[in-house]
């Protein structure tokens, strides 16, 4: 009868170290989706910014069609791409082409004195800083989760209930320096 008795408690043990396990792997998953929808809200506010700012840059320097579409081509690709490795490489291209609008607006100095462009400027460069940090805890998200499935025990639940690795969102190599924008 002990030895049924002991092996009741150490299955029942077992399970109950089994389900905190898996609830502790759901809990750091679903901090992963927050921190990415984050991200994802702070990135729209972006895209809904880049509209104003190339009609109003539009306004001053009509003739730079070229820099204003190609702006916008990389708003509309950022905005149709999912995953973290795919919108960071979007979004690089967005930002390099949000640099090429600066640099003509820089040969304007009517549109640098623009209060409607001053406005936006300052608004993107909030967005910029909050995307900063929503990618910054969404990587410190993902760090957290991808080692609970790869520590013991975490990884045998893992492995059993199907938690897979969660990709970083890292920005392009090209745009690891500083971000100078000039007005």
């Amino acid at each position: 009868m002990i030895p049924l008795l002991v092996v009741i408690v150490l299955i029942a043990l077992l399970v109950g170290v089994m389900v905190k396990v898996y609830n502790g792997l759901v809990t750091k998953r679903n901090a992963v989706d927050n921190a990415w929808a984050q991200i994802d809200v702070q990135l729209k506010r972006r895209h809904d910014l880049i509209p104003n700012l190339v009609e109003t840059v539009k306004g001053y320097a009509a003739h730079e069609r070229q820099t204003l579409e190609a702006v916008l081509q990389a708003r509309a690709g950022a905005m149709q791409v999912a995953g973290p490795g795919e919108r960071a490489r979007a979004e690089s291209v967005l930002s390099s082409a949000i640099g090429g609008l600066f640099a003509v607006a820089e040969a304007y100095p009517q549109l640098q004195a623009n209060q409607n462009f001053a406005a936006l400027q300052e608004e993107l460069s909030t967005s910029e800083n909050r995307i900063a940090y929503s990618r910054q805890y969404y990587n410190d998200a993902v760090l957290t989760y991808n080692n609970a499935i790869h520590t013991i025990p975490a990884n045998m639940v893992a492995g059993v209930t199907g938690f897979h690795e969660r990709e970083y969102f890292q920005v392009a190599d090209a745009e690891r320096g500083p971000t100078q924008v000039r007005f």
